[in-house]
């Protein structure tokens, strides 16, 4: 094989000074592997079937080279950790750890839908996107310079995990509202840390270590202790609503404002009139409602609380929702095992240096949960000669893994409890309105409001919000006489995108009430079209993302694309309207309708718009659409009696 030194100057690695200027830098000299989207690391123990399942690419000795060369720098970044992972704040913080731990916040980058939605994005941009998307999704994977279209099996552990703790934590200055485009403060565990009360609780911790214990504010390879921040300062903007709207208001280099949430509630009754943020309805004790905060110790250092206070919910519940494995999501302190991890959880008191988690990412995949690998039934009746690929081949570590599920089914089953009443709140549905009623022609409608008083419903990325009403009527024998909001084989409503609507297999459903926003794009030859993705390549068949030649401020949009908001406006309502004709009505009797107000995260024709590029975790396109239509919840649903005469 060629040597690694052959190649010094084709990659800058990870460099940390003692003054806390952190760089990380990759310097490719080739593409990406073009099975960069699904990832790959060493697979020891892996028979050929299991290896060719996955489909691994092999590597070529530059590729090798290259990839050491990341291995190396990965291990850097651990030994200087210029950006601590969630797993060193959770030694001291577990409550806040376990919050985030199943947050959106803690799976934007996981997300497969994301990675592959931000590649073809770049893909139809001609890579000139840049890192547009992706910088909100993974500041520190931005900050130390990884490629952006990188599985995240490959990603260094920080990265993966999203916004984590360092990146509201570590952010010293107001940004502004620059669509998520802010710097990082780097250093280790030791660098001084920024939140909403400064260190007042701090330095009476430092101060009394024989109630606390040792602790250490620097390095000291020497000392036994427990290694913690030396400062924490107030930074009073963390708490405002212009922190969020740095990356919760997005607005592309060429004018196309793509969310708008902050800018919907500065606006807003709950702003304007009450007086309130965005922290005390998404970070309070009931989601989506601002009735106070719980309180509680803001650290367990070793065995003892810090005194109560006011604490904030790090969930931050929202409509996104985890469709991949269990073992990968939520984050786990004891699930992945990380190949240059040392064990961050106070193992370092005892001077022991020792890799955490149970498997790799790449073996988690391997492990077959649907089929109850690990619980005693299935245990019991495991035949000898039943071959597991590594490390599944211990029983023992099957057991582990199932415990871990356990865990994490259990917290996600919260998580999905505060989906629910956080978006029940944030969506109101009326009683059915029957307009007409006679045995050949039945009308009604239904009304949809919106329950908040800080912005439009569904608000942020509400291009790609499902939302919609599913009514069904049946007749006094029983049978269904109609129905609109039903979905096709693909998991699609019948709208205009789906395919099956497309292709004429499916008829359009023209009752269709979806608070699903628009992308609007101009044609070449005038006029304009709903895409799913918002490119203008019907204007511009060799599209680029460059800054306007005119001021957007004249149309408020660039020339090319724009958006149709459908959602719903602080005390707005919308109403579905739905009629059935003579061939459908089956004489006088009993009438039922039944409507249903339903959410799902993102439409299934976004996922074949962007399945060309791949998802992330070996998973096809079929899965990741089950995984969708598998998180739809109901939230409202009345059902109404209408008597034909």
């Amino acid at each position: 094989m060629t040597s690694l030194s052959h190649y010094k100057t084709l990659i800058r690695v990870f460099a940390c000074w003692k003054a806390g200027l952190c760089t990380f830098v990759f310097l490719l000299t080739g593409s990406v592997p073009a099975f960069a989207q699904t990832g790959g690391e060493d697979s020891e123990g892996l028979s050929q079937q299991e290896y060719s399942a996955l489909a691994q690419y092999v590597v070529s000795d530059k590729d090798e080279v290259l990839k050491q060369a990341i291995d190396q720098a990965h291990a850097d970044c651990f030994k200087n950790d210029c950006f601590p992972s969630a797993k060193q704040c959770a030694v001291c913080h577990p409550q806040h750890y376990r919050e985030w731990s199943v947050s959106p916040h803690a799976y934007a980058q996981l997300s497969p839908v994301f990675n592959a939605m931000s590649n073809k994005l770049n893909k139809l941009n001609n890579g000139t996107l840049g890192d547009f998307c992706i910088r909100c999704h993974t500041p520190v994977g931005m900050a130390i310079n990884e490629p952006m279209n990188m599985s995240n099996l490959h990603r260094h552990p920080t990265s993966r995990e999203g916004v984590t703790c360092v990146d509201c934590h570590r952010i010293n200055q107001a940004w502004g509202k620059g669509s998520g485009r802010q710097a990082l403060v780097p250093g280790d565990i030791h660098q001084a840390v920024y939140g909403p009360i400064g260190s007042r609780e701090l330095n009476k911790v430092l101060s009394n270590p024989d109630h606390y214990g040792v602790l250490k504010t620097r390095e000291e390879p020497d000392v036994r202790g427990r290694d913690i921040h030396s400062k924490s300062y107030r930074f009073f903007q963390l708490t405002t609503p212009g922190f969020c709207g740095t990356c919760h208001d997005v607005f592309a280099p060429n004018g196309f404002r793509l969310e708008d949430a902050f800018s919907e509630f500065k606006h807003s009754p709950a702003a304007l009139v009450d007086g309130q943020n965005c922290q005390d309805c998404h970070m309070g004790k009931i989601p989506g409602e601002a009735k106070g905060y719980s309180y509680g110790p803001a650290a367990i250092v070793g065995n003892t609380a810090t005194p109560p206070r006011k604490h904030s919910n790090h969930m931050m519940i929202g409509p996104d929702y985890s469709i991949i494995h269990r073992g990968l999501f939520p984050h786990h302190l004891n699930a992945i095992k990380e190949k240059y991890e040392v064990d961050l959880i106070d193992k370092a008191t005892e001077g022991v240096v020792q890799e955490t988690g149970l498997a790799t990412m790449k073996q988690w995949l391997y492990f077959d949960d649907a089929a109850g690998w690990g619980k005693p039934e299935f245990e019991r009746t495991v035949s000898a000669n039943r071959h597991f690929p590594s490390p599944w081949d211990n029983p023992q570590k099957r057991i582990a893994a199932r415990k871990i599920l356990n865990d994490q089914y259990q917290l996600l089953a919260e998580a999905t409890s505060a989906r629910l009443h956080l978006l029940r709140v944030g969506y109101r549905l009326g009683d059915v309105e029957v307009l007409h009623c006679d045995d050949d022609h039945l009308e009604f409608k239904v009304p949809v409001m919106n329950g908040t008083t800080g912005h439009g419903v569904p608000t942020g990325f509400d291009a790609e919000r499902l939302v919609f009403l599913r009514v069904h009527v049946w007749d006094p024998k029983g049978r269904l006489v109609f129905q609109s909001g039903d979905l096709d084989p693909n998991g699609d409503v019948r709208d205009s995108h789906s395919l099956y609507v497309h292709n004429g297999e499916l008829p359009l459903d023209r009752s269709l009430l979806s608070l699903q926003s628009r992308f609007v794009t101009r044609n070449i030859r005038g006029g304009e079209r709903e895409q799913v993705l918002n490119v203008p390549y019907s204007l511009d068949p060799l599209p680029y993302t460059r800054p306007e030649t005119r001021p957007f401020t004249v149309l408020g949009r660039p020339q090319g694309a724009r958006k149709h908001k459908q959602n719903i406006e602080v005390y707005g309502i919308t109403r579905g309207h739905y009629e059935l004709g003579r061939h459908q009505m089956q004489g006088c009797g009993t009438y039922t309708v039944r409507v249903q107000l339903i959410a799902g995260m993102v439409p299934v024709n976004l996922v074949h718009e962007i399945s060309d590029v791949g998802f992330d975790y070996c998973m096809s396109a079929s899965d990741v659409a089950r995984g969708v239509v598998e998180g739809h919840l109901v939230l409202h649903e009345c059902i109404k009696q209408v008597q034909v005469k």
